[in-house]
């Protein structure tokens, strides 16, 4: 079975009621030994496995919810990344309020990942789950949806179709309010430091970048993928200098490569933003503490957590949840970004 296996499963398989179950896999007295046996091989043929978590939750306040949130990235790496903190501390003001508890874990793969969220749906640890960097075609969907686990995506629509209700920003709106800002700064080539090509968010900035470079007449954008580390960025951003149609500006797609995007300048001898202008994704303090302070793509991350979180309870209470978008991110000009000198 696919989805959650309950005692009453058990039970049925069995042939006996859902009390006869419990007593006899909580070993209690009360069931004769050939029937206490069978409840058992009932329960090895279903997968079925006890629950702590619900045993415990029994004994806590009525209402009493944990809520999923599976994140495949290296613990170091998510520690770094000022984003994560902001979106998973919009969750937890929401759970708060609720009494509820986040369960978090880091995973190498999508099929690990898959794994984790199995396990927490049959063992009943989760209400429900979020998902996070959804991918096209992403095989996480699915298989939430055979479990009937309740889940959130927190990605475009355009990823999850009717599958899943999502709550997602307007990248591409945000991605041509960068790109026209800085056209009007007088730049002609452009390039973007991106994440990883395989997510969805990654390839729907790709294509809005190359859009809307192509309608406003500017010389072809390149991007560079990488992994959102800062030495990942780094290295994009040596790799874009050193090019014979070196950028006279950089869009990065999150603040720690756009921080080191400012120290590798530095190395080729450029002034930011005489010589290059500079626009960091997902504003954060990095931005504001950097010499020059970085012009940045802003959103409230941590109001985006807290509209997740609202919206995943409202599924797990089958209350409804539309579909519906998060406020799209404002550019906020800082002094990383400038006409270009020549």
């Amino acid at each position: 079975m696919n989805g959650r296996v309950t005692i009453r499963d058990v039970a049925a398989l069995a042939g006996v009621s859902a009390g006869a179950v419990s007593l006899a896999l909580n070993d209690r007295p009360g069931v004769s030994g050939p029937t206490r046996e069978r409840i058992r091989a009932a329960a090895a043929d279903l997968g079925w496995v006890p629950s702590q978590a619900a045993r415990s939750l029994a004994r806590l306040a009525p209402g009493s919810e944990t809520v999923g949130l599976v994140i495949t990235r290296p613990a170091r790496q998510l520690g770094l990344e000022p984003f994560y903190m902001e979106f998973i501390s919009g969750i937890e003001s929401v759970l708060e309020e609720r009494s509820a508890t986040l369960l978090l874990r880091l995973v190498r793969d999508r099929e690990q990942e898959i794994s984790v969220h199995r396990t927490w749906w049959r063992t009943r640890r989760v209400s429900g789950s979020v998902l996070v960097d959804l991918t096209e075609a992403d095989p996480r969907i699915p298989a939430l949806r055979a479990l009937g686990m309740p889940a959130v995506a927190a990605g475009h629509p355009g990823l999850v179709g009717d599958e899943l209700p999502a709550v997602w920003t307007d990248d591409s709106a945000a991605v041509e309010d960068a790109v026209r800002y800085l056209a009007m700064l007088g730049h002609r080539r452009i390039a973007r430091v991106g994440g990883d090509p395989d997510l969805g968010h990654t390839a729907i900035r790709t294509r809005a970048l190359a859009a809307v470079a192509e309608q406003l007449g500017l010389e072809p954008p390149r991007s560079v993928p990488t992994d959102f580390s800062g030495q990942a960025g780094a290295r994009a951003t040596r790799m874009l200098l050193a090019s014979a149609e070196r950028p006279t500006a950089i869009i990065y797609d999150n603040d720690i490569m756009a921080v080191a995007g400012i120290s590798v300048a530095a190395e080729f001898g450029l002034q930011v933003p005489g010589d290059l202008s500079l626009i960091a994704w997902d504003d954060s303090q990095l931005c504001r503490l950097t010499h020059p302070a970085l012009s940045a793509m802003s959103h409230d991350v941590h109001g985006y957590g807290a509209q997740v979180a609202r919206t995943l309870f409202d599924v797990v209470e089958h209350r409804g949840a539309p579909t519906g978008p998060a406020p799209t991110p404002v550019l906020v000009p800082r002094g990383s970004s400038a006409p270009p000198t020549h």
